[in-house]
Formats: C-alpha cells, sequence, structure tokens
C-alpha cells in the first residue's frame, strides 16, 4: 500500500477587497451608473414641523434668520449645496401659510445685513404674509440686527431687542474692489473697449472718473431714501428721532429704544409671550419650528434646519473661502465691519 502523500494545507489569502469595492463605486458614481447615497440628512430632505415646547392647537412658529441676507446658494467643499437664506426663509413661510394654526409668527434675527435685493424681497414677502393671513409677527433680536437684518422687521407687530443686541445702521453701502494699483506694479495691462463711456463704470481695472462717482453716490441716495421711507413709514408714529436714525449709526438696545427703532427690550421667552398675547393665545399655546432633520434636547434656541456635516469636521477652513469675494460689487443693507466676519453674499 503507497502512502499517501498530504499537501500542506494552503493558507487563505487576505485580498483587498474594499478597496476594489470603493474604486469601483467611484468609477461607477462617475459613470452616472450608480445610485448616489446620502450617509447624513442634507438640505434635500423636506422641512417638517417639530414642536419645541407647549401644548394645544393653536401654534407659534419661530423662524430663524441668520447670518447675511442673500439669494447665493452655498457649496462645501464636497460640492453639497445648502439653500440660500432667502430660499429656506421664504419656504418655511409658505409652510406656515397653509397651516391655519399658525396663529403668529417670531421673527428669530441675527444678522448684519446683506444684499439690497433680497433685504428688499423678505420685506415685501413678511407684509404680503402679514396681510394674506392676519397672523401676528414679532422679531426677537439677537446678537445683531443691523441694516438690512432691521429692514426685514419692520413689517412687525413688535420688534424685541435682547439686552446686548446691536442694531440701527439704517443705511445704503456700495463695494466694489479695485486692482489697477496691483496690475501696475506687476506690470499686467488690460485693455477694455465699450459702446459707451460709462458701459464699464465701477470697473477694478481702472479710477472710476468724477461723473461716475456722481452716479453711484446718486444711486447709493435713492436706495438709502427707501430705507429710510420704510423707516418712517412703520416707526413715525413710535417715537422715531430720524436725525440720530439717518446718519446710519449702529445702537445698543437702550439706544434703540430711545431713537423709537424697537419696541422693547428682553429674551426669546419675551417675545414668544408678545407674540401670544398680540395673537390672543394661551401662555402655554405650542411653539414650533421647521427642520430638515430631529434634534435631540431640542430648544427655542437651536438656530439648524438641518446637521449636515455635524460631526464631520473638515479640514479645509471654508471661511478662508468664503473671504475671497469679501469685495464683490454691489449695493447692500449692509453693516460692513461684521461682512468680512460672516458669510458673504
Amino acid at each position: 500500500m503507497k502512502p499517501v502523500t498530504r499537501q500542506p494545507a494552503r493558507e487563505p489569502r487576505c485580498r483587498p477587497v474594499l478597496p476594489a469595492i470603493f474604486l469601483a463605486a467611484a468609477l461607477l458614481t462617475m459613470a452616472g451608473c450608480f445610485p448616489s447615497v446620502r450617509l447624513l440628512p442634507d438640505a434635500a430632505d423636506p422641512l417638517k414641523e417639530y414642536v419645541l415646547e407647549g401644548q394645544g392647537r393653536d401654534k407659534v412658529v419661530i423662524i430663524n434668520i441668520n447670518g447675511v441676507i442673500s439669494d447665493k446658494v452655498h457649496k462645501d467643499f464636497m460640492s453639497r449645496e445648502t439653500p440660500s437664506l432667502l430660499q429656506e426663509v421664504i419656504a418655511q413661510f409658505q409652510m406656515a401659510k397653509k397651516d391655519p394654526a399658525v396663529k403668529a409668527v417670531i421673527l428669530k434675527i441675527d444678522s448684519p445685513g446683506g444684499t439690497v435685493t433680497a433685504s428688499d424681497i423678505l420685506y415685501r414677502y413678511i407684509t404680503d404674509y402679514k396681510q394674506a393671513t392676519g397672523v401676528a409677527v414679532v422679531t426677537a433680536m439677537m446678537n445683531m440686527a443691523t441694516s438690512g437684518g432691521y429692514y426685514i422687521a419692520l413689517p412687525s407687530d413688535e420688534i424685541i431687542a435682547h439686552p446686548t443686541t446691536v442694531t440701527g445702521s439704517i443705511g445704503v453701502i456700495f463695494m466694489t474692489p479695485k486692482v489697477y494699483t496691483l496690475l501696475d506694479k506687476i506690470g499686467v495691462d488690460i485693455t477694455v473697449r465699450t459702446s459707451g463711456k460709462n458701459k464699464d463704470m465701477g470697473s477694478p481695472l481702472r479710477e472710476s472718473t468724477k461723473e461716475e462717482e456722481a452716479i453711484f453716490n446718486h444711486l447709493i441716495e435713492n436706495f438709502a431714501a427707501r430705507f429710510l421711507s420704510l423707516v418712517k413709514k412703520h416707526r413715525g408714529d413710535r417715537g422715531l428721532d430720524l436725525d440720530k436714525v439717518k446718519s446710519a449709526r449702529i445702537f445698543t438696545a437702550d439706544e434703540a429704544q430711545a431713537a423709537g427703532l424697537i419696541d422693547g427690550i428682553g429674551y426669546l421667552e419675551d417675545a414668544i409671550a408678545t407674540a401670544r398675547r398680540i395673537a390672543k393665545l394661551p401662555e402655554n399655546a405650542r411653539v414650533i419650528c421647521y427642520r430638515r432633520t430631529a434634534f435631540p434636547n431640542d430648544n427655542i434656541y437651536n438656530t439648524l434646519s438641518t446637521r449636515q456635516g455635524e460631526g464631520t469636521p473638515s479640514l479645509v477652513n471654508l471661511d478662508l473661502f468664503n473671504f475671497l469675494p469679501a469685495c464683490s460689487t454691489g449695493f447692500y443693507y449692509l453693516w460692513w465691519p461684521s461682512y468680512s466676519n460672516g458669510d458673504l453674499p
């Protein structure tokens, strides 16, 4: 009987399966053949109603207005889009308009202002919402509600500022970058041909003429006059000190109240109580918000509507990229010192 020769058992080889799977998924995704998977909730999710406190059928909804007022859609380094502030706020007002149980709205504002047009659109939308629904609107100012941040508060039944709020800056600012001196230093020359002498007015490639400066000043005065006319319309019978206001200075809460820009000083809870009172609601009437995701231990001071990117810190400082267009040409209802520290239009 021949002895049986046994082959030594082969050790299993570990194949790099996971890298291969990720590579295949990446290729399929690039080719458009693989469905996208969202591991975290983001701005693509619909807004839903969440109860923050209180009970009963009638509702007070808090709508947050945080940051620079703009219609600009933001993207992070993964190309995920976040709705513009204008889009997000109007979407929440549209939800409130469809709900007959909403009896009052709290505008919780923490904004230095923004573009002239975006600020005016929000002002008009809030005004139309009030006229169409008869719902009470109360503004609660947080850190700041300056320039466009104050502009959108004007239709409110009452404006309540936090004791440490900065507000005011009732005016307009025009910004345009100028790089022609830098180009001269590095020896770069750019030829511009136009069909009219003012076609390229405001160009960063040359100094503005006196005629162009006069035109810009005229536009600034027109936008500022519109702002002041709305302040007089809404605050003229509430002790408005126009001489102080038209200088476009900022005010503390105490100074703003003395100038007739606000109706009272208090906390967010006081603004909610004011809204309940104006709407003739019970003291414990329900307070709600609209968000895309639920938050544990949620409360009235939460300003987020989604947890997009939460817990996933970026190696890239996105604020640096936001700062690059800091001198974007345009007209703004904006308090400039805070502009360079926040999100930019």
